[in-house]
């Protein structure tokens, strides 16, 4: 994996075409064009990141220092890893990974990765002594697969990014900072409103690395307030 500050991927290479052949739909064709041609997807195979989608992480952390040297970070969703690869190089050997997902992943050098459903009391008494303590980071690029339809896909997305704002509001340590996926739009005012609750300063993000035909943005929450009384 790189070195460096990781925030580009490595040189671009001459762009490729690819033609739609009998039995390969244009739709296919062109998301295969697009593959071949995306600059993050090609750094990721060059560095060994397990999706593009670590560079997104990685320019998020740039911009905001969501990941510390020695710091305690909760990854939801983590499969296939890249986001988990990339917390592990940020927080170092005296930190801790925790990734959790419903699908069974790789080992990755320097995480623990829990199977099972993050909204389940039993997973999260595990996530609680996988970390050690409280959080310094809850991160997710939690997402369903698109269906297409506009409304349905925001509102799964919506449906994830408060199902990880509970289970911050549960692991976080003072002082910690949340990020999610959300849709163009950004964060509907029920989990906005309950972020500047419990965090100091909330602001939607779009970095670099997410294609900009996409709808998704990132929110981040930093400066939790503390765990809601009784919980």
């Amino acid at each position: 994996m790189s070195t460096g500050d990781g925030q580009k991927p490595p040189g671009r290479s001459l762009k490729q075409r690819v033609k739609s052949a009998s039995g390969r739909r244009i739709s296919s064709a062109r998301w295969l064009e697009r593959q071949l041609n995306d600059p993050y997807v090609s750094g990721a195979r060059a560095e060994g990141w397990r999706s593009r989608a670590a560079y997104k992480l990685i320019q998020l952390d740039a911009k905001h220092h969501l990941l510390k040297p020695g710091g305690r970070v909760l990854d939801l969703g983590a499969a296939p890893g890249g986001w988990t690869q990339v917390a592990v190089q940020k927080v170092g050997p005296k930190g801790v990974v925790v990734g959790v997902d419903l699908q069974a992943m790789d080992p990755i050098n320097g995480a623990v990765l829990v199977q099972g459903d993050a909204n389940d009391a039993d997973v999260v008494r595990r996530l609680r002594s996988e970390l050690g303590g409280p959080a310094d980071a809850v991160i997710s690029d939690m997402a369903n697969s698109a269906t297409g339809h506009r409304m349905t896909d925001h509102i799964r997305t919506m449906m994830l990014a408060e199902q990880g704002f509970r289970i911050a509001e549960q692991l976080l340590a003072p002082g910690g900072c949340f990020v999610a996926k959300v849709l163009r739009g950004g964060a509907e005012d029920e989990l906005l409103t309950g972020l500047k609750r419990a965090f100091r300063k909330v602001i939607h993000v779009k970095p670099e690395a997410s294609r900009q035909d996409s709808r998704e943005i990132y929110v981040v929450a930093l400066g939790f307030r503390g765990s809601p009384e009784g919980s």
